[in-house]
C-alpha cells in the first residue's frame, strides 16, 4: 500500500561475512551523506527537516506531481469503463502498468545507488510526463484502443521503476537522520492533502468532460516535478568505487535478507497487495459504477485521503518506540473498507470506513520509510527498497487479473467480504514475530 516506491557497499565480494557481522555506525555514515552545513543549504534553527533547502525541492517537485496524480486513478479507470464497458479491460490495463514496473524495479534500485539519485528522478518524471501526456491525447481525440493505453501505462509502469526507488533512498541525503520521522510525516502528510479534494474533482471532471483531461494536468504536473529534481544537486552515494551491477544486486539482496523484519514485513504486503490490487483497484470502482457512481467513489477516495492527511500531521509529533507494532496495527485497519464494499453500504458508510484505512494506512507508511532509513545502510537503502517493492507489488498483477474470473464465479461482494477476512489476519499476524515487534525506533 499503498507506493507503490530504492549506496553502495564498496566491499569485495568475498568480505561479505565481515560486512555483515562489523557493526555499522549509520550516524556517521548518513551524516556523510548531507548537503554541506553553508547557509544555502541549512536556514533558520530547529530540529525539523524544512532548514535543509533540498527538502523544500524534493516538497515542492512531489506536491506538484501528486496533485496532478491524485485524479488519476479515479479519471484512468472510469474512462477505462467507459470507453470499453468491459472490467477485463481495466485489468489488463492495470496489471501491464504493474508488470514492466516489477520488471524494471531492481534495475532501478541499482540504478538509484550507483546514479545520483536525483538525475534518476528527473530522468523519470519526464519519461512519465511522455508518457501520461499521450495517454491523455488519445483519450481526448476519442480513439481509445487498449493495446495503445495498455503500452503506454506499461512505459509508464517502468518509469516508475526508476522513481520508487529512488524516492526512498533520497530523504536521508537531505536531512541529519534525526530528521527523518519529521521528513517522512511531512512527505506522507502533502500525499494526502493533494487527495483529498483530487478523487473528488476528477470524478466530477470525468463525468462532465471525460477522463483525458485530468490525465493531462498529471503529465503537466510531471514535467514540474522534473524541473525541482534539478534543484537537489546530488552526489552519487559512494562515488570511491564501483563493482558490476550484477554484484550490486547480489549485494542488495543479501542486505535484505539479512534482517528478518523486511522479510516478514514484505511477505505481509504481498498478500495484502494481492487483496488490494485484485477487491479495491478492480472491483472497486465496478461495484460502485453499480451503486455509488463514479462522484460516490471519489468521494470514497478523498476520504481515506482525509485520513492519512490527518494521521500523517499527529504524526509529526509522534515517534513510536515499536514503530512495525504501530505500522502493522495501522495497516490491519484496511479491512473495515473491504467489509464495507461487500456489504454494499452506502456513500457514508464505506467513506466512513475509508477515513480510518487512511489513517491506519499513514501510520503504516511513516513507521515502515523511517525503520528503513534509519536501520538500513544509506549506501544500500535503494536497493533494498527495490526488493521491498519487488516483494511486496510482485502479486499485484496476480491480484488484477485473477479476481475478474473469482468475481464471476463467487460474486463480487462475497470476494470483497473474504478479501477482508484475510487482509486483518495477514496484518495483524505480522506481529508473532519477534524481530517485528520488538524493532526499536533509533534514538539519536
Amino acid at each position: 500500500m499503498s507506493e507503490e516506491m530504492e549506496g553502495h557497499l564498496r566491499i569485495k565480494i568475498h568480505d561479505r561475512h565481515r560486512r555483515f557481522s562489523a557493526p555499522i555506525d549509520l550516524n556517521t555514515e548518513m551524516a556523510a551523506q548531507l548537503p554541506p552545513d553553508d547557509p544555502g543549504t541549512r536556514e533558520g534553527a530547529g530540529p525539523g527537516p524544512w532548514r535543509y533547502s533540498g527538502f523544500r525541492w524534493l516538497f515542492v517537485g512531489q506536491s506538484v506531481s501528486l496533485a496532478g496524480g491524485s485524479m488519476t486513478p479515479v479519471a484512468l479507470s472510469f474512462a477505462v469503463l467507459d470507453a470499453s464497458g468491459r472490467s477485463a479491460d481495466l485489468a489488463l490495463v492495470l496489471a501491464t502498468q504493474s508488470l514492466t514496473l516489477l520488471t524494471f524495479l531492481l534495475l532501478g534500485g541499482a540504478v538509484a545507488d550507483r546514479v545520483p539519485r536525483d538525475a534518476v528522478l528527473m530522468s523519470s518524471n519526464l519519461g512519465a510526463f511522455a508518457t501520461q501526456a499521450t495517454v491523455a491525447g488519445v483519450l481526448l481525440s476519442g480513439h481509445y484502443h487498449l493495446g495503445l493505453i495498455a503500452a503506454l501505462e506499461a512505459a509508464n509502469g517502468a518509469c516508475a521503476a526508476f522513481t520508487t526507488p529512488a524516492l526512498r533512498g533520497v530523504l536521508p541525503q537531505l536531512v541529519e537522520p534525526a530528521a527523518l520521522p519529521k521528513a517522512n510525516s511531512i512527505m506522507s502528510s502533502v500525499r494526502s492533502a493533494t487527495k483529498v479534494l483530487g478523487p473528488t474533482v476528477a470524478g466530477l471532471v470525468v463525468a462532465v468532460f471525460g477522463g483525458g483531461w485530468a490525465i493531462a494536468v498529471d503529465a503537466a504536473s510531471f514535467a514540474v516535478a522534473a524541473f525541482c529534481m534539478t534543484r537537489l544537486a546530488l552526489g552519487p552515494t559512494d562515488p570511491a568505487a564501483r563493482t558490476s551491477l550484477a554484484d550490486d544486486l547480489r549485494e542488495g539482496f543479501d542486505q535484505f535478507r539479512s534482517r528478518s523484519w523486511v522479510v516478514v514485513i514484505v511477505a505481509t504486503f504481498a498478500g495484502c497487495n494481492f487483496i488490494l490490487a485484485g477487491v479495491w483497484l478492480v472491483l472497486g470502482p465496478s461495484i460502485a459504477q453499480r451503486g455509488i457512481g463514479s462522484g460516490g467513489w471519489g468521494v470514497v477516495l478523498s476520504a481515506q485521503a482525509v485520513g492519512m492527511l490527518i494521521m500523517g500531521l499527529l504524526m509529526y509529533r509522534i515517534t513510536p518506540t515499536h514503530p512495525l507494532r504501530w505500522g502493522q496495527a495501522g495497516a490491519a485497519l484496511f479491512a473495515l473498507p473491504l467489509l464495507a464494499l461487500g456489504l454494499s453500504l452506502p456513500t457514508p458508510w464505506l467513506a466512513t470506513a475509508a477515513l480510518l484505512a487512511g489513517a491506519g494506512a499513514a501510520v503504516t507508511g511513516i513507521t515502515w520509510d523511517t525503520a528503513l532509513q534509519q536501520h538500513v545502510p544509506q549506501r544500500a537503502l535503494s536497493r533494498v527498497a527495490s526488493y521491498d517493492n519487488l516483494g511486496s507489488f510482485a502479486t499485484v498483477p496476480l491480484g488484477q487479473l485473477a479476481v475478474v474470473p473469482i468475481a464471476a464465479a463467487l460474486g463480487a461482494t462475497h470476494v470483497a467480504l473474504g478479501g477482508a477476512i484475510v487482509w486483518a489476519a495477514l496484518t495483524l499476524g505480522a506481529l508473532a514475530a519477534p524481530s517485528v515487534r520488538d524493532l526499536h525506533r533509533v534514538v539519536r
